[in-house]
C-alpha cells in the first residue's frame, strides 16, 4: 500500500504506433493528447507537462496496461525520467471498471487515470526485472513457440495414419519431414542456451538447483517458476502464486442457496498449471510421501482424482517456496534450526 502522496494521475492507452495520455488532477481531466510510440516525442511530452501548474514527477503517478513489446519504449523513457508508474493487467483493470460502453483510445487512457486515482492506495508500482530474467523470459516464450508448432506437425501425421492410406501418408510425411527434423535441433540448441544462460548468473543458478532438488520438480518447471515469480520478489508467498497458477480452490456460495464445491478459478496462468500437473503426476507416482498421501485420499477417502492432484500441486508449490525461503534444497526429513 503506497503513501498517499500523489496529485496528478496519468493514464495512457498503448498501442504498436501511439500512446494516448490523459492528464488528470484527481478525477479533473486536465490534458488528452495523442502521439506517436516514440522515444523522442514521449520525452518531449513529459517536459511539456511539467508546465502544468503543480504538477512535478515526484506528485505524479503514471499507469498503462501490460501490452507486452509495445509498453518498451515508454517503459524505458519513465524510468530515464525517474517517474513513478504502474504496469497493470489489462483483464483486472477492465473487471474493476463496471460497465462500459463504447471504446476508444481516448477514452481508455481517461478511464485508466480514473481507475489510478480509485486504485492509488492499492496498487504496486513497477518493480523493473533483471536483464537475465528478461532473456529467460523471451528463450521461454519463443521455446514454447516451437514446441507448438512441432507438436502440430506430428500429431496431425498421426493422425493421418489412423483415417488416411498408406501413400498419402508418405507423402505428407515426405514434405513435413525436414521442418520437423530443423525444429528439434533449433529446441535443442534453445535449451542449452538456457541451460548456458541460468548456469552463467549465480543466483538463477542456485535457484534452480534448489527447486529441482524437490521430486519431480524438472529444469523447464523451475525455470518457469523463477520467471513468473521474478525470481521470487513480485509473487512473494506460495499462497499467492497457487492463486496466480490456478491452483487454489474458491468457495462457492450465495444468501440461502445451496452451497456448491469450492472450485479452482479459471483466470490463471495455464502454462504453468499444465507444467505443474506433470510434476504432480510424477509426484503421485514416484515420490514416497505424495504417493502415499494420493492413495489414501483417492482409494481409501474415495476423493476425486482431479481434486488430489490439484492438492498435490499446492504441495509442490508449499515446497519450492519454503526451499527458497530458507535457502537450502530439499530433505525429507527437514528439521529447523529451532527444532534442533
Amino acid at each position: 500500500m503506497m503513501e498517499r502522496k500523489y496529485k496528478f494521475f496519468i493514464g495512457i492507452d498503448v498501442s504498436k504506433l501511439t500512446l494516448d495520455f490523459a492528464v488528470n488532477l484527481g478525477i479533473e481531466n486536465l490534458i488528452q493528447r495523442k502521439i506517436t510510440n516514440d522515444k523522442v516525442e514521449i520525452i518531449d511530452f513529459i517536459k511539456e507537462i511539467k508546465s502544468v501548474q503543480g504538477l512535478r514527477l515526484s506528485n505524479t503517478l503514471f499507469v498503462m496496461e501490460h501490452t507486452g513489446i509495445y509498453c518498451t519504449i515508454l517503459i524505458n523513457c519513465l524510468e530515464k525520467c525517474k517517474a513513478s508508474f504502474v504496469v497493470e493487467s489489462a483483464s483486472h483493470i477492465k473487471k474493476s471498471m463496471g460497465t462500459v460502453r463504447g471504446k476508444t483510445d481516448g477514452t481508455d487512457a481517461l478511464m485508466l487515470a480514473n481507475f489510478l486515482f480509485r486504485a492509488k492506495e492499492k496498487i504496486r508500482l513497477w518493480e523493473p526485472k533483471r536483464p537475465i530474467i528478461s532473456e529467460l523470459s523471451l528463450l521461454s516464450s519463443l521455446r514454447n513457440k516451437l514446441l507448438t508448432i512441432q507438436n502440430s506437425l506430428l500429431v496431425q501425421k498421426r493422425e493421418n495414419e489412423l483415417f488416411k492410406n498408406k501413400s498419402l501418408c508418405n507423402r505428407y510425411g515426405e514434405f513435413c519431414t525436414n521442418s520437423v527434423i530443423a525444429l528439434k535441433t533449433d529446441l535443442k540448441q534453445l535449451d542449452l542456451k538456457i541451460k548456458e544462460t541460468c548456469l552463467g548468473d549465480e543466483h538463477i543458478k542456485r535457484l534452480t538447483e534448489i527447486i529441482t532438488s524437490i521430486p519431480a520438480v524438472g529444469d523447464i518447471t523451475a525455470i518457469q517458476l523463477i520467471i513468473l515469480s521474478n525470481e521470487f520478489k513480485s509473487i512473494p508467498t506460495a499462497k499467492k502464486f497457487a492463486c496466480y497458477a490456478g491452483v487454489a480452490p474458491f468457495p462457492r456460495q450465495s444468501g440461502t442457496s445451496l452451497n456448491k464445491r469450492s472450485r479452482v478459478s479459471q483466470i490463471a496462468n495455464k502454462k504453468i498449471k499444465s507444467l505443474l500437473h506433470l510434476c504432480a503426476l510424477g509426484a503421485s507416482r514416484f515420490d514416497p510421501d505424495l504417493k502415499k498421501y494420493y492413495l489414501r485420499k483417492t482409494e481409501v477417502e474415495g476423493k476425486n482424482k482431479m481434486l488430489v492432484l490439484n492438492a498435490v500441486r499446492d504441495k509442490l508449490i508449499q515446497r519450492v517456496y519454503a526451499c527458497v525461503k530458507q535457502d537450502r534444497c530439499y530433505i525429507k526429513e527437514y528439521m529447523s534450526k529451532l527444532e534442533s
